[in-house]
């Protein structure tokens, strides 16, 4: 283990991410397992980009705020699996403390911006289902353009606190992270400073990034569903419940793995469970937000249809 001396303390300029070291037998299918995760990811992620800056139809608020969140799961997948495979690839657990600052300050931005997206699609569906007359005039370009770049404000806000407080501890061992990603409560556990400060603005910044955009989140979708009720029985009442119910249920598993990761206290007995919890809001939900919010939807099914023939046509040419 590489070490640096600070005052009469050794301090450790490496880590050791465990992931999920206690599967030994299965590292070989682990990794072929996240492999494809992370294909698919980046694939379904970039086929929604593409199609919506492709087609015209889906130059509404609706696909720029799915766009954006496309770019959020690209960038939050490659934050975390490309080293994660690399290291059931090789076996190379190690990290330099340097690196694991920087990674938690990518995954802080991004799962804070993620977080505050969400809720601003959940927002303006409740506005295009239960206020239409008034949706052309709420969801313009420029208010649109602002939400985005709010989200994304919030999530710099809070990986710079939160990495800030994080460059104030010192590391003197043990060096063994517990989990397969830089995060901050498995990180602090291995400071030999006082955490205090530290565990308190982790738990302020958790609660003000899942509780009140899940709410938020909730009662949009509550709304939304509540008016489709309201609607004379028609298929397209039921496929517009199906998709709002289809949200529901994976902003539901999104932000209820995070408040049982960050909010609830921590137990050796959960430690396990919280790893495994981990792996829905990192890995799966990138994965599975192209499928829900976007392949299913008509608009972007015709979208693909049309640009599937065009590109057919040009290979005969």
């Amino acid at each position: 283990m590489a070490s640096i001396k600070w005052g009469n303390q050794t301090a450790m300029t490496e880590f050791i991410l465990l992931g999920f070291g206690n599967l030994k037998k299965l590292q070989t299918i682990l990794f072929l397992l996240f492999l494809m995760i992370y294909i698919a990811t980046i694939a379904g992620n970039i086929l929604i980009i593409v199609l919506v800056v492709a087609d015209v139809h889906l130059h509404t608020p609706m696909y720029f705020f799915l766009e954006n969140l496309s770019c959020l799961e690209i960038c939050y997948s490659s934050t975390i699996l490309p080293r994660m495979l690399a290291s059931f690839l090789t076996g190379d657990k190690t990290i330099s403390v340097s690196s694991c600052i920087l990674q938690h300050y990518l995954f802080a931005f991004l799962a804070g911006a993620e977080c505050c997206l969400l809720s601003v699609m959940s927002y303006d569906r409740y506005v295009a289902i239960c206020k239409p007359l008034h949706y052309v005039t709420l969801m313009n370009i420029r208010f649109c353009m602002h939400l985005a770049v709010g989200s994304r404000m919030c999530g710099f806000l809070v990986s710079t606190i939160t990495t800030l407080s994080m460059l104030q501890l010192s590391f003197c061992g043990p060096q063994e992270i517990d989990h397969f990603l830089c995060d901050l409560p498995p990180v602090i556990k291995l400071s030999c400073s006082d955490i205090h400060l530290v565990k308190l603005i982790a738990f302020i910044f958790s609660f003000l990034f899942t509780i009140p955009p899940f709410l938020l989140t909730a009662a949009s979708y509550i709304s939304i569903i509540t008016t489709i009720l309201r609607i004379p029985l028609t298929t397209g009442r039921q496929k517009t419940f199906s998709t709002c119910s289809s949200h529901l249920i994976v902003v539901t598993v999104f932000y209820g793995t995070l408040i049982f990761v960050y909010m609830l206290p921590k137990s050796s007995a959960l430690r396990d469970l919280s790893k495994v919890s981990s792996v829905f809001y990192t890995v799966l939900t990138p994965m599975i937000n192209p499928l829900i919010y976007g392949l299913r939807n008509t608009n972007v099914k015709d979208a693909l249809r049309n640009s599937v023939g065009k590109c057919m046509s040009y290979a005969r040419i």
